[in-house]
């Protein structure tokens, strides 16, 4: 069966544009021209992906991917004309896992579609794994602080386990770009950042002063098995 994207652009010729070259790859193209409309496709149909636009006619895509975090996880990819640093940052921190700026590459399009689809199809590991006062379950894909249940992004899960399962070592961005993301130079280092920060809020007692995601100056970020 093939795999479900919704595509949600109110730009009817960038969007049958953008169809085209899905349907081409052999995707099933699930398509809205506002917000509502793809909110309504998403509890319908129920998509594996979901790509965004972020200027819409009635709730903007930020909104869109907030109410879609509120229902699941499956991967979202924002396609903006925007390229200021700020919208691209709202975006992520909206919950998004990737962003496209516009006018963009058709294969560029397709690398990011695949490459978020084949992680998220991965299988976790059978293994538990503790850090600090979290443990985190890649069998069952979830994570507790203190015995309490954390909710996260199928992202946030997948970049937490790659750091802890190497306590103390060091990743760059780009080798998370690679391990995580599934790309380097396709790939944008405020991803990383972003998504650590919103990793953070999650899972530190005190975000502003993290013990468990820590950063190395000028190296990267690694996973402090120190209590």
């Amino acid at each position: 069966m093939a795999e479900r994207i919704l595509l949600v652009e109110d730009d009817r010729r960038v969007r049958r544009a953008t169809a085209l070259v899905l349907a081409d790859e052999g995707y099933e193209v699930l398509e809205a021209e506002d917000g509502s409309s793809g909110l309504r496709l998403l509890a319908e149909r129920r998509p594996d992906l979901a790509i965004l636009d972020v200027m819409l006619p009635d709730i903007d895509g930020f909104e869109v991917c907030r109410e879609i975090r509120k229902r699941n996880d499956l991967p979202i990819i924002f396609l903006t004309a925007k390229t200021d640093t700020i919208d691209i940052v709202v975006g992520l921190e909206s919950g998004a896992d990737d962003y496209l700026t516009k006018p963009f590459a058709p294969k560029e399009l397709i690398a990011r579609v695949r490459a978020l689809l084949r992680r998220f199809r991965s299988e976790p590991r059978p293994m538990r794994i503790q850090i600090g006062d979290v443990e985190i379950d890649p069998e069952g894909g979830a994570v507790r602080k203190n015995g309490g249940q954390v909710s996260l992004t199928k992202t946030e899960f997948n970049l937490l386990r790659c750091l802890a399962e190497r306590p103390n070592q060091v990743f760059s961005r780009e080798t998370l770009l690679e391990r995580v993301w599934g790309y380097d130079y396709l790939g944008d280092s405020r991803l990383v950042d972003v998504h650590v920060r919103r990793l953070r809020a999650k899972i530190e007692t005190d975000p502003a002063n993290p013990t468990v995601i820590v950063t190395v100056r000028g190296l990267g970020y690694k996973a402090s098995s120190e209590p």
